[in-house]
């Protein structure tokens, strides 16, 4: 055998090391921006598990609040400026980009099972029969409440009860001087925040967007009964500084015991029972979203997805992380490393089917139930013209829709009425909707 010699040595390790540099150089690199809620947190923390998968690609992560995730990703892919590799976005905005020509279709070929999706999410995410974004985790809306403040106060929480109802409940069960309160409820500005929670609330009311000929309907009598109830309710049981908060806030109130009943997206369902986040996490009981004076709206549908934007040079790779973060192995890896309990959920069939998901998941019956309730077709109880049960699948709604929720949130912390935040969101409709040539 030949020895070593020091020389001979070091020339091997210089040869290694310029071999991983070289590598290291060639690497791809992409950019992936997203929201900073539970299960994208938990995807950055298994991006190493891809990587050593992949090792020609390296991922680097921008993680940004919800509101300010939407308005970098929507100027970055109008102006094509590629800052992005693979972006996180929603119903609202798939079909409206991939229209346009904005966004790359998913690569659903081989073993990526797309038919295991579920057909609602599967259908939001589209635009003729093409899916523009692959679904992370799919949510609807409902009732998360504490199982023994309710009972302790003699009440009971259903299916599909009554807003007044939940109004009485919330009255019986709050308790400020012991830091509990009755109701917490999304308050924060945003099209996608508290106008998500709201615009579901008001069709229950029997609320609309526009009529039949894209006429603005925020100043209806639907409408004004509809946020009047909501500002008296969140003003009398609902924690201070409520036009503040949104998911997360909301979250982090009730893990902490401080609230008596929570409506919010149903993946908020994984984080309240699970012991290590939560400090209620075996109190909490599940229920279909409230009504008024119809069912249909009364809980939203949505999915963060993970969409490839047509300027991205890194297309390949960007495919291939995508394909990865949302396919039924990436589900199990999270299953087996943390839980079956805590796995991104609301996207695949294959999931509620699994029997370790079901023992562990204490919700999945009603997560589920409330996915497959609501119908982006037929979310009003009176004729309108668009598609979407907590937005309106138009373009300008974004702009509409923040400005409603920056005058609704105006009216619940007391700065202005709910009639003149109701009258300014609807002149600013009214003006959106004539630029765009609607009529």
């Amino acid at each position: 055998m030949k020895r070593l010699t020091k020389n001979t040595l070091t020339y091997a390790v210089s040869i290694t090391a310029a071999m991983t540099a070289a590598s290291a150089f060639s690497a791809t690199q992409i950019t992936v921006a997203t929201v900073n809620n539970g299960h994208m947190i938990e995807m950055q923390k298994l991006t190493p598990e891809f990587e050593k998968a992949n090792p020609g690609i390296k991922v680097k992560w921008v993680t940004l609040e919800e509101g300010v995730l939407r308005q970098n990703v929507t100027q970055d892919i109008a102006n094509g400026s590629g800052l992005y590799d693979v972006m996180t976005i929603g119903m609202y905005e798939a079909p409206i980009w991939g229209e346009r020509g904005w966004l790359q279709a998913v690569d659903t070929s081989g073993n990526y099972d797309e038919k295991d999706i579920l057909p609602s999410i599967r259908g939001g995410l589209s635009y003729d029969g093409t899916m523009y974004a692959a679904p992370f985790y799919g949510e609807s809306s409902m009732v998360m409440y504490r199982k023994d403040l309710v009972k302790a106060a003699g009440m009971e929480i259903n299916d599909r009860d009554s807003w007044e109802h939940i109004r009485d409940v919330a009255a019986a069960v709050n308790n400020p001087d012991e830091g509990i309160y009755g109701i917490c409820l999304r308050g924060k500005a945003g099209w996608g925040d508290n106008m998500a929670f709201m615009t579901a609330m008001a069709n229950s009311f029997g609320a609309r967007w526009f009529d039949e000929n894209w006429k603005p309907q925020l100043e209806t009598s639907e409408w004004k009964d509809a946020v009047s109830f909501y500002v008296d309710l969140l003003t009398k049981y609902g924690p201070p500084g409520s036009s503040s908060n949104s998911f997360n806030e909301n979250l982090a109130l009730f893990n902490e015991g401080k609230c008596g009943m929570w409506i919010d997206a149903t993946i908020a369902a994984s984080f309240v029972t699970d012991p290590k986040q939560s400090k209620v996490a075996d109190k909490v009981g599940f229920a279909q979203s409230p009504y008024s004076v119809t069912e249909k709206g009364a809980n939203w549908l949505w999915a963060w997805a993970l969409g490839i934007p047509a300027a991205t040079k890194n297309a390949e790779a960007a495919q291939k992380f995508v394909r990865w973060a949302t396919s039924k192995e990436y589900i199990q890896l999270v299953g087996q490393k943390n839980g079956w309990a805590a796995v991104p959920t609301g996207t695949r069939t294959s999931t509620y089917e699994n029997p370790k998901f079901q023992k562990a998941a204490v919700f999945a019956d009603a997560e589920l139930k409330a996915i497959n309730s609501a119908d982006p077709t037929d979310s009003t109880l009176k004729p309108s013209p668009y598609v979407g049960v907590q937005f309106a699948a138009i373009p300008e709604f974004q702009a509409i829709g923040t400005t409603a929720g920056q005058m609704i949130s105006g009216a619940l912390s007391g700065s202005m009425t709910v009639d003149q935040a109701l009258k300014s969101a609807n002149t600013s409709a009214d003006r959106q909707m004539r630029q765009a040539g609607y009529y």
